[in-house]
């Protein structure tokens, strides 16, 4: 169970099992309804066992979900481009953060925001969402940054890192309650290799994302 859903979790546990009790005094079998959503309700915040990734030089997905952005995009730099990848999580994802890479947390910010469904693009920029920047050893290009963007399920971000704490591949990082998205970014586009396409299903910590080009 994820460290950050203790409460939510107790909570639901205790509502149903009172729920469980009420309806079973009433109507007999149809406790076992309630019973059912409260174990799909705790589900959400499981927090199953992760490899950690011994592979040099490679970003990691910083969440399970489904590709939905993949693509290069200008950046502040001139004549430098941004890899982007957009990760969404829906209720039946695993809602635990991991780091795509290892390196120091040299920023944090928090904004407010809407809570539209994350599956739609406006999401990335009208959504309540967490900046995480963090500077990766050499020679991975940086600063590499993770944003966690609530949706229209998913009110509450945890954010369990802080400047200047280090971080390794695949640690986690936070949680995004009941569906959301994870946006990552990665300067120097040219120089990743990307290893995932559109409509990918991933795995955080665990499935590589894009891999520095030796070259």
């Amino acid at each position: 169970m994820a460290p950050y859903a203790r409460l939510e979790v107790n909570l639901i546990l205790f509502g149903g099992a009172v729920l469980v009790v009420v309806t079973a005094a009433l109507v007999g079998w149809w406790a076992m309804l309630p019973a059912i959503c409260t174990l799909v309700l705790v589900s959400f915040y499981r927090d199953p066992p992760r490899r950690p990734m011994r592979r040099p030089n490679v970003l990691v997905a910083p969440a399970d979900g489904r590709v939905v952005v993949l693509r290069r995009e200008p950046a502040a730099e001139p004549r430098e481009t941004t890899l982007r990848i957009d990760i969404f999580l829906s209720v039946f994802d695993v809602h635990v953060n991991r780091a795509p890479c290892g390196g120091r947390v040299i920023d944090v910010q928090h904004r407010p925001g809407r809570f539209i469904s994350a599956l739609r693009p406006a999401a990335a920029e009208l959504n309540e969402s967490n900046t995480l920047t963090i500077a990766p050893p050499a020679p991975l290009p940086g600063p590499i940054v993770v944003r966690q963007i609530a949706g229209r399920l998913a009110r509450r971000i945890v954010c369990a890192v802080a400047p200047p704490q280090r971080v390794r591949i695949g640690q986690r990082i936070g949680m995004i309650k009941l569906g959301s998205r994870v946006e990552l970014r990665a300067p120097q586009a040219d120089r990743w290799q990307v290893h995932v396409r559109p409509g990918q299903h991933v795995r955080a910590g665990e499935t590589v994302l894009a891999e520095l080009d030796p070259r």
